[in-house]
Formats: structure tokens, C-alpha cells, sequence
């Protein structure tokens, strides 16, 4: 055994306070609150995915025609 090692188990200090010691309990409100955010967001999206998709469709057919037939070379 070392020198620091006495067998003994370290003394844990006590916190001295006048409140309570928290628990901890369910947050149903913050879910309510977050589940709500959740569904407002998916309600404002859904109306704007297919014009989503749509930009991205014509950014990668216009990246895919670049790369194809760079402009100002001739074969």
C-alpha cells in the first residue's frame, strides 16, 4: 500500500444551507411548450416543401449542366 492510501473512506462534506434540497420533477409544461413549437413549425413547412424541393431540383440540374458543358471551351 502507499503512504496516502489509509483503508479509510473520505469524509464527505456536508453542504450547509436553509433551503430544501432539490428533487427534481417532470417538466410537462417545458414538453407542452416545445411539443406546441414543434407542431407550429411543421404546420408552417409542410405549405413550403414542395417549392423547396422545387429549388432544390433546379439548383442541381443547373450544377449538373455546369459541370457537363463548361462555359467559353469548345470540343
Amino acid at each position: 500500500m502507499s503512504q496516502g492510501d489509509s483503508g479509510t473512506q473520505p469524509v464527505k462534506k456536508a453542504i450547509r444551507t436553509v433551503t430544501p434540497s432539490y428533487r427534481g420533477h417532470p417538466d410537462s409544461e417545458m414538453n407542452a411548450i416545445g411539443i406546441a413549437l414543434f407542431l407550429g413549425l411543421v404546420v408552417l413547412m409542410v405549405p413550403l416543401l414542395p417549392f423547396l424541393v422545387i429549388v432544390w431540383l433546379i439548383s442541381k440540374l443547373t450544377e449538373a449542366f455546369a459541370q457537363k458543358a463548361p462555359i467559353g471551351e469548345e470540343e
